[in-house]
């Protein structure tokens, strides 16, 4: 008897999905829940398990090839134990015949598969999985991390140099020297091929629709962006007066996302067309936040999603938007967690930006950017002082958010940030 495994329900508007690869093999045994195979949509990679224990058929759909929902991916064959193959899967033992002595086989801990970024990365590097062991990951699987810091431990790029390769005497006529498929002659005199020089690799699903979504945002909405600066002494002040014992209470750090997070949807409920989209002729208004947070990852941009964020507390909106920062990085956000955003905050301060015009996340009508934090001179009171200031800017579809309406959005964006004690007292 079999059991088909298929490309399963991939979220609302998901169709297809491309096999990035297969993580077991025909002939191999597995367990019911074992990662088969890898999908890659164009929101998140997705690990199909087997729905029965027995042995893995032959592949239906080879790597890199487009498969729809409901598609044929392989089966297994549950004939004999189920028992029997889960236990040999688990402890590598197979039976044999009494009059026989096997070899002692040393006891090996189950396997775990790594996360797909981390396997990724393993194969362009020819890492073995039990070079690294056990991962740092949920089961002790290997995560990315775990694979960029045995790789800074191991140092692998100090590899031996490769017998070098003599040029030949004769120089090639001068009008082949600006041909790109011809080889070139380093500094050390060393021949150096074109492919060793460029490498050719097709765009992911995920970065074909990162750039599809990016342009169309560009072609259809009027897109127009205004800044401000933020003082964040205050926030400063106030992450630094009850950091301890915030992270103490609720097991997460305070920092300066919830902060903009909180400040961002009281901004929302009065000034609802930030919040608002087109559709058509209409405009659909709402009641609730759907508060995207921008996360780079090694696949690309993704932006989970705080659905009802004004229902969360400072607290909750720390211990989510820690957690979805997480799980972005190890690829293992659902696809709910991806969809219906009504507004979206980028970060590029984390990586030193100093000032961005960041493009609508369509079909959202706005996404406030924050920047990283300047020690600045500024006037106050008639005095020069320095204070830690941060640029922040709104892009906005002017088709539906007049200047107006942005501009006092931004600055009670700002007015929360740089006095959060408004955000206790709704003024």
């Amino acid at each position: 008897m079999s059991a088909e495994i298929k490309v399963p329900v991939l979220g609302e508007s998901v169709t297809s999905a491309t096999i990035t690869r297969w993580l077991k093999q025909p002939g191999d045994l597995v367990a019911v829940d074992d990662p088969v195979v890898e999908l890659e949509t164009d929101k998140i990679s997705v690990e199909v398990p087997s729905i029965a224990a027995g042995t893995l058929g032959a592949h239906a759909v080879e790597a890199g090839a487009d498969v729809a929902v409901g598609a044929l991916l392989t089966t297994v064959d549950q004939q004999g134990s189920p028992t029997a193959a889960e236990t040999a899967a688990k402890t590598g033992k197979t039976t044999e015949p009494a009059s026989q002595s096997p070899p002692p086989v040393a006891t090996q801990p189950p396997a775990v598969s790594p996360m797909p970024a981390a396997a990724r990365m393993m194969e362009e590097n020819a890492v073995q999985a039990d070079a690294i062991g056990a991962g740092s990951g949920l089961g002790g699987r290997v995560t990315k991390g775990d694979v960029l810091a045995f790789l800074e431990q191991n140092n692998p790029s100090s590899k031996p140099d490769e017998p070098a390769v003599k040029a030949p005497e004769t120089r090639a006529p001068a009008s082949t020297e600006d041909r790109t498929d011809m080889p070139r002659q380093s500094s050390a005199g060393h021949v150096v091929a074109q492919s060793d020089r460029e490498r050719r690799v097709p765009m992911t699903r995920l970065r074909q629709t990162i750039a599809r979504r990016l342009k169309e945002a560009q072609n259809t909405a009027a897109m127009l962006t205004t800044f401000n600066e933020v003082d964040m002494s205050a926030a400063k002040a106030l992450r630094a007066d009850y950091r301890d014992v915030f992270e103490k209470k609720h097991g997460v750090r305070l920092g300066f996302m919830s902060i903009f997070a909180r400040a961002v949807i009281e901004a929302l409920q009065e000034f609802p067309a930030i919040n608002a989209e087109i559709d058509g002729d209409d405009v659909i208004y709402r009641q609730f936040v759907n508060l995207g947070i921008a996360v780079g990852s090694e696949r690309g941009l993704v932006v989970p999603v705080l659905h009802d964020a004004e229902t969360l507390s400072f607290a909750e909106l720390e211990k989510k938007i820690s957690d979805y920062g997480k799980r972005a990085r190890n690829g293992t956000l659902k696809l709910d967690e991806l969809s219906r955003g009504t507004f979206s905050i980028t970060n590029g301060g984390v990586f030193g930006s100093l000032l961005s015009t960041p493009i609508l996340n369509a079909p959202q009508s706005a996404i406030l950017g924050m920047h990283a934090i300047q020690d600045r001179p500024v006037a106050l009171d008639g005095q020069v002082v320095i204070r830690p200031m941060m640029y922040v800017a709104l892009s906005y579809d002017h088709r539906l958010v007049d200047g107006r309406e942005a501009v006092s959005f931004l600055v009670r964006v700002k007015q929360y940030v740089e006095d959060p004690r408004r955000l206790l007292l709704d003024v």
